[in-house]
């Protein structure tokens, strides 16, 4: 029975969420490429054996396959679904017909199909957050700890684990975000801070620990608390406006966006441990968690964060990926002619190798997080 309810509690939701975002995805590039005159033969949620399929009237085969990890859209000429090569039959077309073959687009209008993908994710976030803030309000993040890093100033402090961090320095909080902002207000590092534990209130007085980090391109010391936030949303219920909702969900994607970024910027310079990248299974134990704990409300939400990741992600520049695809096309637009295809096979070569290293880094870390969990 247990093994049953963890099925649906974990399974579905992750083989849910993950296949609305890749559809969501895919039909990005899809509908510019067919705006573009381009010939779409397979339009794939997931790999391998077909397991439900049709054909629409332009060409198009549309199915679901055994493996719902992903999925693809492969344009008329691909050597592969990745469209990291060209097919033989390339050479033998016409003119006629190549008018109509991703390869042989200008890479102007390359770009416009490979940055549909993840525009497409980050519409979905948008306007999932527009209906969300229109309907709901304002969503904010409780300043609820979610988790204490080890050796951290809150740890030696006795900060705990789903402790409400009510003020600091005299300050309220009302936002996790709300808990960085007073924190680096924090005069010599001295903090006086309120939280509510069950029905009790403490009050803590200590010093911050400083962490290297990298501000302005230099390395400096800057005072951190050492909490991490949960998996939860609450709702402040304002009346928005439909305009106001679609406003603040714009900058709520951007400010999403943005806080992502800074955490890759701290893990390349090493400032932050790379314990916190995650993979498929961590997307699954947070969707499991996320739907068993709080509901479809929240589960939503986090789909759309995830969107917002997966539309980013998509934009590294690395070979592969759309990013690779848009970073290929730029430099031929500079240098007005194609490279050569040894080079951009060798740039395939090394996006695969980079992905499948961070694939098992990140499986890595999953399992390790799992064990760890399963323990505790």
């Amino acid at each position: 029975m247990e093994l049953l309810s963890n099925f649906l509690y974990y399974v579905v939701p992750f083989l849910v969420l993950l296949g609305i975002l890749v559809f969501v995805h895919e039909l990005g590039h899809f509908w510019v490429a067919r705006m573009l005159g381009v010939r779409v033969d397979e339009f794939s949620i997931g790999f391998g054996k077909e397991l439900w399929g049709r054909t629409d009237k332009k060409g198009t085969h549309w199915k679901i396959a055994a493996v719902p990890l992903g999925g693809y859209c492969k344009f008329f000429g691909d050597e592969d679904a990745a469209s990291a090569g060209e097919s033989e039959k390339l050479k033998d077309l016409s003119e006629a017909e190549k008018k109509h073959v991703f390869q042989f687009l200008p890479p102007s209008r390359k770009i416009l199909i490979a940055v549909a993908g993840p525009a497409a994710n980050y519409l979905f976030a948008i306007l999932i957050f527009t209906g969300i803030f229109f309907g709901f309000g304002k969503m904010t993040f409780p300043p609820v700890v979610g988790e204490v890093i080890a050796g951290s100033a809150a740890d030696k402090a006795g900060i705990l684990k789903d402790d409400r961090i009510l003020s600091i320095n005299g300050h309220e909080i009302n936002d996790f975000n709300d808990i960085r902002y007073e924190v680096d207000l924090a005069a010599d590092g001295k903090v006086n801070l309120v939280l509510q534990r069950g029905d009790e209130q403490k009050t803590l007085n200590f010093m911050l620990e400083e962490v290297q980090t990298d501000l302005s391109g230099e390395a400096a010391a800057r005072p951190m608390l050492g909490v991490k936030s949960i998996n939860v949303v609450e709702m402040t219920h304002e009346s928005l406006s439909l305009w106001e909702a679609f406003r603040d969900a714009s900058i709520e994607s951007w400010d999403i966006t943005a806080a992502t970024l800074r955490g890759v910027g701290q893990m390349l310079t090493g400032v932050r441990g790379g314990e916190d990248v995650g993979g498929i299974i961590r997307i699954a134990e947070m969707s499991g968690d996320i739907t068993k704990q709080n509901g479809i409300f929240d589960f939503v939400i986090f789909m759309a964060l995830l969107s917002i990741n997966l539309g980013l992600i998509n934009l590294f520049p690395i070979p592969l990926l759309d990013g690779g695809h848009i970073m290929i096309c730029a430099i031929e637009l500079v240098i007005r002619r194609e490279l050569a295809v040894k080079i951009k096979e060798l740039l395939f070569k090394t996006g695969f190798a980079l992905i499948m290293a961070l694939m098992v880094f990140a499986t890595w870390n999953d399992i390790v997080r799992l064990v760890n969990r399963w323990f505790a």
